[in-house]
C-alpha cells in the first residue's frame, strides 16, 4: 500500500484535530505517495529505531512522541533529533507520530492502561469542550430518510453510544423561484408552500466537510438551507484521562502489587496510603498531574499517572492515593494497541513492535 492509505486510516481513528495546541502528531517524514510494505512501531523514535527500521527492512516508523516537537532551523546532525530526521530521509524511511490525539481518543491510550489492570464502567475523567455542533436542515417529507442515512453514514448523530440520533419536526417552508432557478418543485415565479421535515444531528467538528457535502448530494432542492451551531457540550467521547472500577475493591497494598505486575513497572512513587482500599481508579498515560483535581472530582481512590513533581504529591492533601509509575512504563502498552489496530485493518501489511526499550530513565536497584 501506500503512506497515505495508513495515514488516513489512522488519523480516522484518532483525528489530528484532537491533539493539543502544542503537539506535532501526523506525518513527519515521508511522501504520502510512497509506497510501503512494512512498518516498525514504537514509543519514542531515536537513532537505535531507526537503526531496527534499516536491519528490518521497514518502509514507515509509526511512533507515539513525535520526534520533532518544534520547527528545526537546521539539519546538520548537532543533536539526537536532526541525526534521527537526517539518517530517516538517508534511507527512505518515514515517520509517522500518533500523540495526543490518540491519549484523547475514548479507545485510545489510557482505554488500554484500564484494559490492563482491570477497570470497568469507564469514562473519560476530562471530557473535551468545543468540539460538538449541530445541524439543522430542511427536506421534503418523501426524501428525507435518504438524506438522514446519508448524513448518518458521514459522521451525523452519533452521541456517547447511541448512533442515527436525531430530533425531527414537520412544518411549512416556502420559496419563489427566480427566472435563473431549476426548481425541484414549485413554478417559476410563483409562491410554493412545502411540507418539510426539519432535522437536528450533532456532530464532531472534524466531520464537518463530510456530513455538509453528504447532505448536499442527497439533498432534492438546488439549493439547500442549513444551520451550522457551535456547542458548549461537553464530548463524553473525547478528553484527557479515564477513570472506572475494580471488579472488586482491593486492599490498597494488594492493588498495588497487582499494578506493579499488571503495568510491567519496578518502582512506583506514591504518597500516603490513607485509602485502605481501592475501588474507583483514575488513570493518564504520561504526564498527568493537570488532571489530579479532575481525579479527585471523580472521588477516586487512586490516580495512577506519571511525572509528578514533588511538590505536587502534597496536592493529594490527603484525598486520594497518587502513583506515579513513570512516563515510559504508563505509555509502553500504546505500542501493543497500534500493532493491534493496524493487523486487524492491514492483515497483509508487515507490521512489527520494536525489540527496542527507548526508556531514557534508568534505575538502579
Amino acid at each position: 500500500m501506500i503512506i497515505k492509505d495508513l495515514v488516513e486510516f489512522l488519523e480516522q481513528y484518532a483525528p489530528l484535530s484532537y491533539q493539543e495546541d502544542y503537539d506535532n502528531a501526523g506525518l513527519i517524514v515521508g511522501n504520502p505517495k510512497d509506497e510501503i510494505k512494512s512498518g516498525l512501531v514504537c514509543l519514542d523514535c531515536t537513532e537505535q529505531i531507526i537503526d531496527e527500521a534499516i536491519l528490518k527492512k521497514c518502509d514507515i516508523v509509526i511512533t507515539h512522541h513525535p520526534i520533532i516537537f518544534k520547527g528545526l532551523k537546521k539539519l546538520n546532525g548537532k543533536n539526537y533529533i536532526e541525526r534521527v530526521i537526517i539518517k530517516a530521509i538517508k534511507n527512505n524511511i518515514a515517520i509517522y507520530a500518533i500523540h495526543t490525539n490518540l491519549d484523547n481518543v475514548i479507545n485510545g491510550v489510557n482505554d488500554k492502561i484500564c484494559d490492563k489492570i482491570g477497570l470497568i464502567n469507564r469514562s473519560i475523567l476530562a471530557p473535551k469542550k468545543n468540539n460538538l455542533k449541530k445541524l439543522a436542515t430542511y427536506i421534503p417529507i418523501n426524501y428525507a430518510d435518504v438524506v438522514k442515512e446519508a448524513i448518518f453514514k458521514a459522521g451525523a448523530g452519533n452521541i456517547g453510544n447511541y448512533a442515527n440520533c436525531s430530533f425531527n419536526i414537520i412544518g411549512n417552508g416556502t420559496f419563489i423561484a427566480k427566472n435563473n432557478a431549476k426548481p425541484f418543485i414549485g413554478e417559476i415565479n410563483k409562491l410554493h408552500i412545502e411540507e418539510e421535515l426539519k432535522i437536528e444531528v450533532i456532530f464532531n467538528q472534524e466531520n464537518q466537510s463530510k456530513i455538509i457535502n453528504a447532505l448536499l448530494n442527497s439533498h432534492p432542492y438546488e439549493e439547500v438551507a442549513y444551520d451550522i451551531y457551535p456547542l458548549d457540550n461537553l464530548n463524553t467521547q473525547l478528553g484527557s484521562g479515564m477513570v472506572g472500577e475494580l471488579k472488586e475493591e482491593k486492599d490498597v497494598h494488594e492493588f498495588l502489587m497487582s499494578l506493579k505486575e499488571n503495568m510491567n513497572v519496578s518502582v512506583i512513587r506514591h504518597t500516603s496510603l490513607n485509602h485502605k482500599k481501592i475501588k474507583k481508579v483514575a488513570v493518564c498515560g504520561g504526564s498527568g498531574s493537570f488532571l489530579l483535581q479532575q481525579a479527585k472530582q471523580a472521588q477516586a481512590d487512586i490516580f495512577i499517572t506519571a511525572d509528578f513533581k514533588y511538590h505536587e504529591f502534597f496536592d493529594a492533601d490527603g484525598e486520594i492515593v497518587i502513583a506515579d509509575i513513570g512516563h515510559y512504563e504508563s505509555e509502553q502498552f500504546t505500542q501493543d494497541l497500534l500493532l493491534d489496530i493496524i493487523t486487524k485493518n492491514f492483515p497483509n501489511f508487515a507490521i512489527r513492535l520494536t525489540e527496542n526499550n527507548t526508556n531514557p530513565i534508568k534505575y538502579l536497584s
